[in-house]
């Protein structure tokens, strides 16, 4: 949510932000509605001294006793209906507020697509191979990793069990992320490397609930445009979340930080889901695009004058997550338009895929950082207090370590062998146990 003040103020910044998210939303009409809430919150508030008024000269003298009643009756009646008339102004304020997005940051190329994304760097050199390279779902496939055929007969299409040394994978991934989150050194090296002036405090894990309030959802942001993506439970009113993040930031919801505790920093795991409303006919085949995946999610409290550098932190952290993986990748600045509604900036990482487009390869995403700034805290009321007593909203991130589908489809792709086999990445071999796949 933005600060109304900040509208009052600025409405021509807010306009532009919105034009450059491609929101339409009539910002005058808002602020038509507070003035017009603003005036009768005073209408109320001076019936309400007048009719005190009333009641203490009635208590202390007898002197027109009857007429201050009869006045205080009048007052009493007229308030009902101003109260009425306040209480619906405020429901409509609350709900157009809630329609607006957060406003992109200065540093955000403006553009309406992902063709106006903007690639920051290429990283790692693309593997070279003497064969044209199969896709992970032919090799999948060959070696009983991934079995989609079964899943459609149990669960429907988008749906896909992991087998055999597939899902050891998968919690070889996690085991990578947590470890590494969790030691200091490593952070401390990514604030070093990116000359960032931020703690190096390390994340706290955390297996959050999957199933949440629509108050929880909905303070994240993703409700007003996005919501035919959710999953929602009509008998329970409880959605699923299509992310670990959605569960994490209520976590904290009313609660205030001492600042000398900031930033405060979680990675969390879970399954997420989503019903990928919008991709009909758009990767049909493997498990690139499900309805259900695993995901190990980071997500931060900071104050607002760090907030830009963790958001570095945790493009720091993927990319070394991707380096030590040995994937190439190529690292995006997604523009206006690619931004959610909670968005202010975000940042892609695309993985090389080789075995893609017949062998041509192509860059997919598997990670994504976000900062939504005070946007989620002014929804879930999550503040920091300054050692000077003040508060203020807190800035909430969050940033993929590991979408661990995507994940193990750069690995097959990337380390197929001639024979059909799958090397094993050597940072993960201790967690494994194995160097190979084969059959």
């Amino acid at each position: 949510m933005l600060d109304i003040k900040f509208i009052r103020e600025n409405p021509e910044k807010v306009e532009e932000g919105l034009r450059k998210k491609g929101v339409d939303f009539d910002v005058n009409y808002l602020l038509e509605i507070d003035q017009r809430r603003r005036n009768k919150i005073k209408e109320v508030d001076d019936l309400r001294a007048r009719q005190n008024q009333l009641s203490n000269e009635i208590s202390r003298s007898a002197e027109g006793r009857e007429k201050k009643i009869e006045g205080s009756k009048e007052i009493k009646a007229k308030l009902g209906s101003i109260e009425f008339e306040m209480k619906a102004l405020e429901e409509e304020f609350v709900g157009l507020m809630y329609k607006l997005p957060n406003l992109p940051d200065d540093s955000v190329p403006v553009g309406k697509d992902e063709k106006d994304n903007i690639v920051l760097r290429e990283v790692g050199g693309k593997p070279k191979f003497k064969f044209t390279p199969r896709d992970y779902v032919e090799l999948g496939e060959k070696l009983d990793l991934i079995d989609t055929e079964r899943a459609a007969k149990v669960s429907g299409s988008r749906f896909g069990y992991l087998k055999h040394e597939a899902p050891l994978l998968e919690f070889a991934l996690v085991q990578l992320a947590l470890d590494f989150v969790r030691d200091e050194k490593n952070i401390k090296k990514i604030v070093k490397e990116r000359k960032l002036s931020i703690s190096s405090k390390p994340f706290i894990p955390v297996v959050p609930p999957v199933l949440i309030k629509p108050e929880a959802m909905k303070a994240m942001g993703y409700v007003e445009r996005g919501g035919d993506e959710i999953y929602y439970l009509e008998k329970d009113n409880l959605y699923l979340v299509g992310t670990a993040e959605q569960s994490v930031g209520p976590m904290h919801m009313d609660e205030t930080f001492e600042e000398g505790k900031m930033p405060h920093r979680h990675i969390a795991f879970s399954t997420c889901f989503r019903r990928e409303a919008g991709s009909y006919g758009k990767d049909t085949r493997g498990i690139l695009r499900v309805h259900q995946f695993d995901k190990a999610e980071m997500f931060i409290l900071s104050s607002p004058e760090t907030s830009r550098e963790e958001h570095q932190l945790l493009l720091g952290i993927e990319e070394h997550l991707m380096q030590t993986l040995g994937i190439p990748y190529q690292v995006i600045n997604n523009c206006s338009g690619e931004l959610g509604d909670p968005a202010a900036a975000k940042f892609d990482i695309e993985a090389w895929l080789p075995g893609q487009k017949g062998g041509e390869g192509e860059y997919r995403e598997t990670h994504s950082t976000s900062n939504t700034t005070d946007f989620q805290a002014r929804r879930l009321n999550v503040k920091f207090r300054r050692k000077d007593g003040k508060t203020e909203f807190v800035h909430m991130l969050n940033g993929t370590a590991f979408a661990i589908g995507r994940t193990i489809i750069a690995i097959l792709e990337n380390y197929q062998q001639e024979d059909g086999s799958v090397k094993v990445p050597k940072v993960l071999q201790k967690y494994t146990g194995f160097k190979e796949i084969k059959r």
